[in-house]
């Protein structure tokens, strides 16, 4: 285990996942009477970040993508989701929720918090730090997730609307100088 990788895997799944920028949706979900169960949803795109962290690579050799170009395409979603969080546009359209009693799959498991973008992430760090770092990253990432799932009404009412705004613009830029960074390790190796 290398400390500093697992600190940086982690900040970088933060601000990817961006659960606290999601408090909003989470609070709109709850208000529109969806049931959220924190554990279950949790779990659900813990499965999901791990299995795309062990078998990912495996998908991308069965239909012939090496791991640098898929980062290189991971890298450019990530600077399409920081750009959307510093701009605050949307570019990504989630799904509608199909009419489920509970939302904690869909689509708050997949593909709120375990989409696209998360599951790019994990692949691309693959080309970058090593596998178990990105496991104890996405765990942290996980609990942080089921804390903030939890307690998302006391989250709202002690950052406000400015200081939850102010958040997902600075993790919005880290994103972008992330992407940038990925682009460019990964850019001669295609």
């Amino acid at each position: 285990m290398n400390f500093k990788e697992v600190l940086t895997v982690s900040l970088i799944l933060f601000s990817v996942i961006d659960i606290l920028g999601n408090i909003p949706v989470i609070l709109t979900m709850k208000a529109q009477g969806k049931l959220i169960e924190s554990a279950k949803a949790t779990f659900a795109a813990g499965f999901l970040m791990i299995l795309f962290l062990i078998a990912g690579e495996s998908i991308l050799r069965l239909i012939g993508i090496d791991v640098q170009s898929f980062a290189l395409a991971g890298a450019l979603v990530i600077f399409i989701i920081g750009l959307e969080m510093v701009l605050g546009v949307t570019f990504f359209k989630d799904e509608e929720d199909a009419g489920l009693a509970s939302s904690s799959i869909v689509p708050l498991a997949f593909p709120l918090i375990a989409g696209a973008g998360t599951l790019t992430t994990i692949l691309s760090l693959k080309s970058e730090y090593e596998s178990i770092n990105i496991g104890i990253g996405i765990a942290f990432n996980l609990l942080i997730v089921y804390l903030v799932l939890r307690f998302s009404g006391w989250i709202q009412r002690k950052l406000g609307k400015g200081g939850a705004m102010i958040l997902r613009k600075v993790f919005g830029i880290v994103l972008l100088a992330i992407a940038i960074k990925l682009f460019k390790s990964n850019w001669g190796d295609v």
